[in-house]
């Protein structure tokens, strides 16, 4: 059987591509393009399609949750396509090797402070291009305030929507009827 073009055709599916005009990203995509081609890794076809995700959807993760997330897993490399942010909660920061698109100076201070290590994804690639002794962790993208505005409409039954008003008071957003 053939492709029926009068009823639209085949159905193709395009990858997102990156619009950062940032040449480290850019190149990064490129090195983890061809892996994800030439190797068998899974791991190195969910890096190329983090690489090419919005802004928004790299969300930061915080050194507390990294250090919460790496317990038990030592040796490991922690591996966020995002930025690694300092957390002034967290006293005593493990010893962690940690590849990420960019760390606050504070972050990179507390990891290199306590004999830790900060690496980028071109070192990560040399060194392990398969994704062996890696975990693959993600900042929390729900965490946004906008997305405390997303769903059912406040005010209908079990909602737990946000409203878009000043105040949540007698005179606001409570009309019944």
């Amino acid at each position: 059987m053939g492709i029926d073009i009068e009823a639209g055709g085949r159905v193709k599916n395009k990858v997102r591509v990156t619009k950062s005009e940032n040449p480290y990203i850019r190149l990064l995509c490129k090195l983890y393009k061809f892996l994800a081609r030439r190797t068998d890794s899974k791991f190195n076809k969910v890096i190329l399609k983090r690489l090419n995700m919005t802004r928004r959807n790299k969300a930061p993760l915080s050194l507390q949750k990294l250090a919460k997330l790496m317990e038990n897993k030592d040796g490991k490399i922690a591996v966020v396509v995002g930025t690694v942010t300092d957390d002034k909660r967290l006293y005593d920061v493990p010893k962690l090797s940690v590849c990420a698109l960019r760390f606050t100076e504070t972050a990179r201070a507390s990891i290199v402070k306590v004999g830790g290590e900060c690496i980028t994804f071109d070192k990560l690639a040399l060194r392990s291009p398969l994704g062996q002794g890696t975990v693959l962790l993600r900042g929390p993208v729900k965490a946004r305030e906008a997305e405390r505005h997303f769903g059912k409409a406040p005010g209908v039954p079990h909602s737990k929507t946000a409203p878009h008003c000043r105040s949540k008071g007698r005179k606001f957003e409570k009309a019944r009827g």
